[in-house]
Formats: C-alpha cells, sequence, structure tokens
C-alpha cells in the first residue's frame, strides 16, 4: 500500500511534534511505501532541518504555514505554500467567482460567529450551523483548486466586512459585541492563516494526495484538512491518529492582549467546527489513550470508528535497569522531564520538604533542561531559589562542606551518561505534573522497573494501572505522603516496580503500536471500494510488481461493468488504488477480460 502521511509542525523536522513516532512507524512497517505531506509552522522549525529519512519514503512535499510577512526572520525563500499564494496574491475574481466565494466565506464565517462561547458544549447538530461551515470550508476548497487565489481574496476588504457582518448579526456569540475594527482584521487574517491548506498544490492524481490508498494524520485539526480534501475530491480514506488533543490548546492558549479575546473564542470555534468534521468523515480514529479519546467522543467521534492504540516505545534501552537487581539509591527520589509550570515543581519542592521531615536522609534528584525560551529559563531559575530557601546547605559537622539534599542535573555528564541511568539513580520516580498528556516518563519508569507516584492528571491512572501511588495534583501533602510511604517500604517498592515492568512490556512496546497499526492498514484498505479506470498509457510499465496487483476479479470472464453515471457524480473523480493496478500499468481485472475474450 502507498500510505500519505500528514504531519503539521511534526515528521521530518528536527524539532518536530511526534517525530519518533513517525519514524518508527515508517521504518517498522517496510511491506508499505509512505507519502510524506508536511506543514512547517515557523521559519525557526526549517532551519533546524530534517532528521534522516528512511529509504522507503517515497515522495516528500512540504509546506510552510508561515509567510515572510509573518517572520521575516527567514533568510531565504521556500517552496510550496509560500510559492503558490504569492501566485495568487495578485490574482482577481472574475464576477461569477467573486458570487462563490462571497458566499463560501459567508456561509463559514457565519457558522464559526454563530456563539462561539457553544465550543465548551457538545457538537452542533447536523443540518445548522455545522452544515454550514462545511459548505463554506470544501466551497472555498473548490474554489482555490480551480482558481487559486485564496490567500489575497480571504485577506481582502470582502472578506474583513463579511467578519463585521457575522459579528454584528443578531446569532453571534456573546464574546463579539464588542469587537473592534483591529478584532475584524485580526480574525480574518487568523480564519485565513488556518484555511491555508485549501491552497496548497497536494490536490492532484499524479503525485499528490490522489496517488495514496490511505492518508494518515499524525494528529488531528490542521494535520488532517489535507485529507479532508483528499477524501473529497479523490475517495481516498482517511485514518487520523491523536497521541493529545489540539483542539484543547486552542482552549488553553493563554491570551495575548485584551483584543485577542474575540479573535480567539472565534479561532477556537473554527477548529471545534474542523476537528467535529474529521471525526464525522475519518474513516478511523486511533486516540493514543483514554483521555483523548473522551475528549474526541465529546466533540462528535462514533465510538464505533474509535480504536485506542497506544504509542510505542522502545524498551531494549532500559533493558539493563529493568532487569538488574539494582533497586537504585534507597533515599533518592528522581524527577525527570522538561522543566516548565505544567510540571508544578513547586508543589514537587513543597512536598519534598515534608518528606525530609519524616525522612532527614532523602534526597531528590532533578534531570531536566528548561523549555525554550525565557518562560522556562524563568521557571528555572525560581525553582532554584526556592529549593535554596526550603533546604540550605547542610553539614555533618563544623568541618564538612555543605550539601544541598536537592540537585538540578542534565543527562549526558560523567555521572548520569543516559536517559536510563538517571533512573537508575534513584529508588522512586516521581511525576507532579497539573497537565499531562501521555506521561512518557512514567512509562519510562516502568520499563526501568521502578516505583512511581504520581499525580492524577491526563493519562495518568489508564498508564499506570495499579503498579505506582496516584494523589490529587496541587497537593504537595498527599504527594509527600506517598512518596514516604514507598521510601519506608522496599519490599513493596520492588513489588510495583517488577509489576510496572510487566505491564510497560505488554502495553507501550514499539512492537505492539506497529503490528496494531499494520492490521488497521490492511482493513481499511481492505473496505476501501475499488473503482475501475483506463491507464494513460497501456505500452508504459508500471514498474515492480504490488501486493494484490492481481485480484480475484482477474479470472472471471467478462470485463467490469463501469459504475452507473448516478455513482460517478456521488463518488467523485473515479481513482484506482496503486494495489489494484498489475504490473503494466492496467487493471488487473482488464487482463482476464483481454484472455477470455480471445
Amino acid at each position: 500500500m502507498r500510505i500519505g502521511l500528514l504531519t503539521d509542525g511534526g515528521y521530518p523536522y528536527a524539532n518536530g511534534e511526534s517525530r519518533l513516532w513517525c519514524d518508527r512507524l515508517v521504518r517498522g512497517l517496510p511491506q508499505h511505501e509512505f507519502d510524506l505531506f508536511a506543514l512547517s509552522r515557523s521559519a525557526d522549525q526549517e532551519r533546524q532541518g530534517w532528521v534522516r529519512l528512511p529509504d522507503r519514503i517515497g515522495r516528500v512535499r512540504t509546506a510552510p504555514m508561515w509567510t515572510h510577512r509573518e517572520d521575516d526572520r527567514h533568510p531565504r525563500r521556500t517552496g510550496g505554500l509560500t510559492g503558490r499564494l504569492a501566485t495568487g496574491l495578485g490574482r482577481a475574481y472574475g464576477r461569477r467567482d467573486r458570487r462563490r466565494f462571497t458566499a463560501h466565506v459567508t456561509a463559514l464565517v457565519g457558522a464559526v460567529c454563530a456563539g462561539p462561547e457553544a465550543g465548551q458544549g457538545t457538537c452542533p447538530e447536523p443540518g445548522s450551523v455545522h452544515d454550514r461551515f462545511t459548505e463554506g470550508l470544501y466551497g472555498l476548497a473548490e474554489l482555490a483548486r480551480e482558481r487559486g487565489g485564496l490567500h489575497g481574496a480571504l485577506r481582502s476588504e470582502t472578506s474583513v466586512r463579511i467578519v463585521q457582518s457575522a459579528c454584528r448579526a443578531p446569532g453571534a456569540g456573546r464574546t463579539l459585541h464588542g469587537a473592534t475594527v483591529p478584532d475584524y482584521l485580526a480574525l480574518a487574517a487568523g480564519l485565513e492563516r488556518a484555511l491555508r491548506p485549501l491552497s496548497l498544490d497536494w490536490y492532484d492524481e499524479e503525485d499528490g494526495l490522489g496517488a495514496v490508498d490511505l492518508c494518515h494524520a499524525a494528529s488531528g485539526g490542521t494535520a488532517a484538512l489535507p485529507g479532508l480534501l483528499a477524501k473529497r475530491f479523490f475517495g481516498v480514506p482517511l485514518l487520523v491518529t491523536e497521541h493529545a488533543v489540539p483542539l484543547r490548546a486552542h482552549y488553553l492558549a493563554a491570551p495575548r492582549a485584551p483584543l485577542d479575546a474575540p479573535v480567539r473564542a472565534v479561532l477556537a470555534h473554527f477548529h471545534r467546527l474542523l476537528a467535529a468534521e474529521v471525526y464525522r468523515e475519518a474513516a478511523l480514529i486511533t486516540p493514543g489513550n483514554t483521555h483523548v479519546r473522551r475528549w474526541q467522543e465529546r466533540f462528535g467521534a462514533d465510538r464505533a470508528r474509535l480504536r485506542t492504540v497506544y504509542p510505542g516505545m522502545e524498551a531494549e534501552r532500559f533493558g539493563d535497569v529493568g532487569e538488574g537487581d539494582d533497586g537504585g539509591g534507597p533515599g533518592t527520589l528522581v524527577w525527570i522531564g522538561r522543566i516548565e509550570p505544567a510540571k508544578d515543581l513547586i508543589a514537587l519542592l513543597h512536598a519534598f520538604a515534608e518528606v525530609r521531615r519524616a525522612e532527614p536522609d532523602a534526597r531528590l534528584r532533578i534531570f531536566g533542561a528548561p523549555v525554550r525560551g525565557a518562560e522556562g529559563e524563568t521557571y528555572l531559575a525560581h525553582c532554584r531559589a526556592l529549593a535554596v530557601q526550603l533546604f540550605p546547605d547542610e553539614a555533618a559537622d563544623a568541618h564538612a562542606v555543605g550539601d544541598n539534599p536537592v540537585t538540578f542535573e542534565e543527562i549526558g555528564g560523567p555521572e548520569v551518561p543516559d536517559l536510563a541511568g538517571a533512573y537508575a539513580a534513584g529508588g522512586v520516580v516521581v511525576l507532579s505534573s497539573v497537565v499531562e498528556g501521555f506521561p512518557i516518563s512514567l512509562v519510562e519508569a516502568m520499563f526501568c522497573g521502578r516505583a512511581t507516584v504520581s499525580t492524577d492528571v491526563g493519562a495518568v491512572v489508564e498508564v499506570v494501572g495499579g503498579t505506582g501511588l496516584v494523589v490529587p495534583p496541587r497537593n504537595p501533602r498527599a504527594l509527600a505522603d506517598a512518596c514516604v510511604a514507598l521510601l519506608r517500604d522496599p519490599e513493596r517498592r520492588a513489588r510495583l516496580g517488577a509489576a510496572a515492568r510487566a505491564r510497560a512490556l505488554e502495553l507501550f512496546t514499539v512492537e505492539q503500536n506497529l503490528a496494531a497499526f499494520q492490521d488497521i492498514y490492511l482493513d481499511l484498505a481492505g473496505h476501501a471500494p475499488a473503482r475501475w479506470a483506463a491507464p494513460v498509457d497501456p505500452r508504459d510499465p508500471a514498474g515492480p510488481p504490488r501486493p494484490f496487483a492481481t485480484p480475484p476479479e482477474a479470472h472471471v470472464l467478462g470485463a467490469p461493468q463501469p459504475a452507473p453515471a448516478a455513482a460517478r457524480a456521488v463518488a467523485g473523480v473515479l481513482r484506482v488504488p496503486s494495489w489494484a493496478l498489475g504490473a503494466e500499468g492496467v487493471c488487473a481485472g482488464a487482463h482476464g477480460a483481454g484472455d477470455g475474450d480471445a
């Protein structure tokens, strides 16, 4: 099969999200071909470059979701979306196309402005807001495919006036009643950025999304939008994998200025409507855990098309620690992760102060680096200052050098050369987060056979099961009591650690993840309808044989009957999956028909 892998700010970029999971998927399924369709989020991400791609990656199509006007730090011009948009800036629509554009934008903007506060509730009812949204979305996609020029049109005065009218309409949300001209301009610009995938040149049958057998979006939202259009234009089935909830990120985005409130509300409602359409049209949705699955169900995903597939992780790198007899430092707590406010190290330090009152010899080793940017550095400095305040350097006697029981360390030094060594440094691994998706550090600790104490956020309970202690978030006393209980009971630590390793090896390995997606790919391919079409040039070989190159229909006398006109009108453009073509580039059924007639 040929898989079109869709990413947004992820693979193949070196600092992209889910890049490790995508790389393992591509390398672990050598029986399939992968074409990569990647969106980049910033000039800085493109400057970081790509990871090394495996040979089985066929075509790579990239497009920036930013422009040089928005990020003028980028010293060079890139292809893809930027070049396509620049072509459309000076292109004017004719009268008929202007009417089409106005009608579609009015429908889409009217839908996203119709009560954006409702975005925190259930999905809109079919036939009302959602139908207007899809009418505008697909109408603009067809206009962009036929005429181009959508980028400039969405930033035109016509679009701003449509936004203004929608914000002032009787059915608009309360947040929009106080919107001003700068808000209208910002909202028009935000919608244009969100709709940039509609203007891509990926939608063709020769070397675009029409040539793949299956679209696999590595996340929902913007990454899945090209997959929606591939299904619309070519009938390609769409598979959506979400290890986190992009929609949740839009709701949690912090406001940057007072005028952003109406804009953020409308854009959040746009992404809510887009998520509902993605969930409705996807052939299958694979959440990475039950926490993500609950969000998907809340926003309209059909339970019959949901299948939880845990992200696979490499267990071999932690094998020496997990299978060894060393239980780590008996009085040492270990925390590992990115240092940022969501990890709530402040609560951890206050909890450790309580631990020290009960266990004076206990130590806390914090391994990690701050997230990039000033916020991460500021938070790390604050944590260091609090540790110095709570735990002054202690000395055994008047002649010894003082030592602080809390240390901030980075992995890669002589004492802790790798990640496995960091987990081996302590007897108990702690997670103190207030916001968490899939807790990777907990799974790694489980592979290492370590007992864990964690807060009840995200998918923590689902991952840990009964192999660790879980306490409420933002509760230093409960966190301290759980840590003390494990520090004082080495037999319980060993028992929980062994159970945790067994659970991780059963559920969270790369092998189980690959096996699940192999089954999913074949199942979706088996249910996808084959559509017959004549080859462009029968004398041109199609290359080496592909799987399923000779289906059972090849041995039945008589030519396959073409689809009726009504069915073609519903199905749209006919396509032939690559696995349904023979070695000569023609339908295998046609070969059988020719032999029978002879």
